[in-house]
């Protein structure tokens, strides 16, 4: 896993902060210093908290869990989109559906009308419709497509957040921050970080800040995934090999056959034993 270094945050961009007056005090432990009335950002914090936060984010796709990555504005979109993809893990890039977390089985109902209107038009169903229900019907499919679409392999609540621009995304920090799910953001200086478990300190508005930021979490999160394959590969066969399975049948026929093959005399004298105590107490 390897993390950006100085030089390279620095070429990025991620020291860019907001404007003095539009800053957020909680803010203060990350901010160097202020040149020409913006606060710029402490990029030594920013490397140590993306290796903090890629080491998490790692251990959470090692375990085959998914993180669900938000960013709504424009310079973030594609860029999300892109890199949410290319480790097959769910996005939201267009306007956050209120109620998305914390009205999950609703989210995921208007989902599978999306995968039934596809059902429609491969059953032939849809052939018999009318000019207008089918003109109607695709433009239903279209909008839960253009909204719903990236998530659509989302079929339980996400294991964490990353988040990019906190006070864009407040509802979706919010609903996470209500159901107890981990927050992974990149936050600015007019941002509030209190409420992020994991918080990147770093310019949220230029491209190429956002970008070297998701490179380095969703290579981490890659290496976390192939980690996983090779764990599957290395295990040992034995729940699924024939010859495990058969083994604990062996074992009982073996203790069975033992039983059944045992002297006929043992049995009864184990039995001898009480009848003589009881002789003896009946005698005194």
């Amino acid at each position: 896993m390897s993390t950006p270094t100085f030089d390279q945050l620095l070429e990025a961009g991620c020291h860019f902060g907001h404007l003095k007056r539009k800053w957020n005090p909680a803010m203060a432990p990350y901010i160097f210093m202020e040149r020409n009335g913006i606060h710029i950002i402490d990029l030594y914090k920013t490397a140590a908290k993306v290796e903090e936060a890629a080491a998490a984010l790692k251990s959470i796709a090692k375990a085959g869990k998914k993180v669900l990555f938000v960013a709504t504005k424009k310079q973030a979109k594609q860029v999300i989109a892109d890199k949410a993809s290319s480790i097959n893990m769910p996005y939201v890039i267009e306007r956050w559906p209120g109620g998305m977390l914390t009205n999950f089985p609703t989210i995921r109902k208007a989902v599978k009308k999306m995968t039934s209107i596809d059902k429609m038009s491969k059953d032939g169903t849809f052939d018999n419709l009318s000019k207008r229900e089918k003109l109607q019907i695709t433009r239903q499919r279209a909008k839960l497509e253009k909204n719903l679409g990236s998530i659509a392999d989302l079929n339980r609540l996400p294991s964490a957040l990353f988040v990019v621009d906190v006070l864009k995304e407040r509802i979706a920090v919010a609903e996470a921050n209500r159901l107890g799910i981990p927050v992974f953001a990149m936050v600015d200086t007019n941002s509030d970080p209190t409420n992020i478990d994991f918080m990147i300190p770093a310019n949220d508005d230029a491209s190429k800040s956002i970008e070297i930021i998701l490179d380095t979490v969703v290579s981490a999160m890659a290496e976390g995934l192939e980690e996983r394959k090779a764990e599957k590969v290395d295990m040992p066969e034995d729940k699924d090999a024939p010859e495990a399975k058969e083994a604990p049948k062996r074992e009982r026929r073996r203790v069975r056959r033992e039983e059944a093959e045992a002297p006929a005399d043992e049995a009864p004298k184990a039995e001898e034993a009480p009848a003589a105590e009881a002789t003896e107490a009946a005698a005194e």
